[in-house]
């Protein structure tokens, strides 16, 4: 049990899910939003701030992102029933698949536009030899994104973020993301894995959302923002940062303590 909650913090989200039904129109405009990472090729609006929500720092947001055009919920049909229930609703137009890789034995989820060239992928536990860092995952996630598009050239990088890692009593968490650009394609792509010093292997999640360079800002505030706020608890406050630390509490490992993040 003691390991399954470890595992349980190798999510870059909170292990458990809810999902909004307000039929609102999102509020939210994030058209002058520039992150302060030296990254001249990132656009400024949304796709910034969602570069930094990537990386686990707070936007500006007014209100929760909500689906305007959900469909039936979809439930991931992992066998393991020690791990929490994973129902997410996704929207019209798009097809929620159970995400399969024989290397890595994960569970997860891909939803993907009807006519493939949109992706929003969410990977709450997969399984890596304890030996690959967190660089070589992150390239292996990068290239399975590519892959999957059909393309096996040199990708332009936007920007990549420097290793966040955390060290407690055994446990290394160490986060990374990398936004990428290929073949009029934009892909941010987000790994967290956890080391136990223990153990031969490494507990890895991850995110992706891809789609046309030319839709992405519409892609982050329609789709992949309102996905990724349903992983958010029911009843609890998405934009909250209770131990006002700089870390919003679905990114903080100690939520009430300001010293942990």
């Amino acid at each position: 049990m003691k390991y399954l909650k470890l595992i349980a913090l190798t999510s870059l989200f909170t292990a458990f899910f809810g999902c909004s039904t307000n039929d609102q129109e999102n509020a939210n405009n994030l058209n002058g939003f520039s992150s302060p990472d030296n990254c001249p090729q990132l656009p400024v609006g949304p796709t910034s701030a969602y570069w930094e929500y990537g990386k686990g720092n707070p936007i500006p947001l007014s209100q929760q992102p909500v689906l305007q055009n959900p469909q039936a919920t979809f439930s991931y049909a992992h066998g393991n029933t020690a791990l929490p229930p994973f129902t997410l609703t996704p929207p019209q137009g798009y097809t929620a698949v159970d995400y399969a890789n024989p290397n890595t034995n994960p569970f997860g989820v891909n939803i993907i536009r009807n006519d493939g060239a949109a992706v929003w992928r969410y990977v709450p536990i997969s399984t890596y030899s304890a030996n690959f860092t967190s660089t070589n995952i992150l390239d292996i996630e990068v290239n399975n994104v590519t892959n999957a598009f059909g393309f096996n050239g040199n990708y332009n990088i936007l920007c990549e973020s420097e290793p966040k890692v955390f060290s407690e009593n055994g446990v290394v968490r160490v986060f990374r993301s990398r936004m990428i650009e290929f073949n009029n394609t934009r892909a941010l792509v987000v790994v967290a894995a956890v080391y136990l010093e223990s153990l031969f292997t490494a507990s890895v999640s991850h995110v992706v959302a891809a789609g046309p360079s030319e839709e992405y800002d519409n892609l982050v505030m329609n789709i992949f923002l309102p996905l990724h706020f349903q992983l958010y608890p029911k009843g609890g406050s998405p934009l909250s940062d209770r131990d006002n630390d700089g870390t919003p509490d679905i990114f903080d490992s100690a939520p009430d303590d300001p010293n942990k993040q």
